[in-house]
């Protein structure tokens, strides 16, 4: 009988790498089912990381019943009876198009949902079979068709252009996001940056995705007053950081109660009189 032999010593070895970036960016790491079902060791998988994604409901029902942490899930369609129990076992949800945001929108009450983009930045070389971003590809909305009204109904956004590759191509597909979608990213309060991060091979630069995780977030933080959480979602790892300045308080713009958004305007009124001050004692 066929049978899967897994080494768990070694699975251990690389559920620390992910362990460790989670610690050392204040990130969470999801995951990605597709690439690993096998939900006998699910328990153990979630002793080092936060939890899992989906592309279809069954995947969301193995990671909900199996792991039983932060579930999230993308496809690229769905059925209305699917997305009527996705939305009842997953945290985050994402759309491929705005037609599917459209129809199925006023199901997602609870559920952080998203529209998946596409870049438009190619880092497969040979491998345009695998490429995302190719020239007629319907993975994504390119910024030519994206609406800016779908804002007041999403929570976040999501690219998936990677394939097992190394955190140069993650940083290179950074840059292109931002270029083409930074008017919105202060307005979302997270961005899935989709699977093939191959962060447990020997040769992966953590040290440059660890690096792109900060100054990435720097960015965007520096965009929105009313900025608080911010993920960087992988279907194989989520980044969620917390940032709080002493030069800031950002508040998630979807949350604040009156209190907070009180107390974030006298917060602002001391810092802006205390620059103030120190301008005119310059002048």
């Amino acid at each position: 009988t066929p049978c899967y032999v897994i080494d768990e010593k070694q699975l251990k070895k690389n559920l620390s790498i992910l362990q460790k970036v989670e610690k050392d960016t204040g990130c969470k790491i999801l995951l990605a089912q597709k690439a690993f079902s096998c939900f006998y060791e699910y328990p153990l998988i979630g002793q080092y990381i936060s939890g899992t994604t989906a592309s279809g409901l069954f995947e969301a029902r193995l990671g909900k019943e199996e792991m039983g942490k932060e579930n999230h899930v993308f496809a690229p369609a769905y059925k209305e009876e699917d997305v009527k129990e996705l939305v009842k076992i997953c945290d985050h949800m994402v759309f491929n198009s705005f037609s599917q945001l459209e129809k199925y929108k006023t199901l997602c009450k609870e559920t952080s949902v998203g529209i998946r983009i596409n870049p438009e930045c190619s880092t497969q070389g040979d491998h345009a079979i695998y490429d995302p971003c190719a020239p007629g590809s319907r993975l994504g909305v390119t910024r030519e068709n994206f609406d800016g009204e779908c804002l007041k109904w999403i929570d976040g956004l999501h690219f998936h252009t990677l394939c097992e590759q190394n955190a140069d191509d993650l940083e290179k597909t950074l840059q292109a996001v931002e270029e083409k979608f930074g008017e919105f990213l202060s307005e979302v309060s997270w961005l899935n940056m989709g699977g093939g991060h191959h962060i447990t091979r020997e040769d992966y630069d953590v040290k440059l995705l660890e690096k792109c995780i900060p100054e990435y977030m720097v960015t965007i933080v520096e965009q929105s007053p009313w900025y608080s959480n911010f993920h960087i979602l992988y279907p194989s790892i989520l980044f969620k950081i917390i940032q709080v300045s002493t030069k800031k308080l950002f508040v998630h713009r979807r949350t604040a109660d009156a209190r907070l958004i009180e107390q974030y305007v006298c917060f602002r009124a001391v810092i802006d009189g205390i620059f103030a001050d120190k301008m005119a004692q310059h002048t």
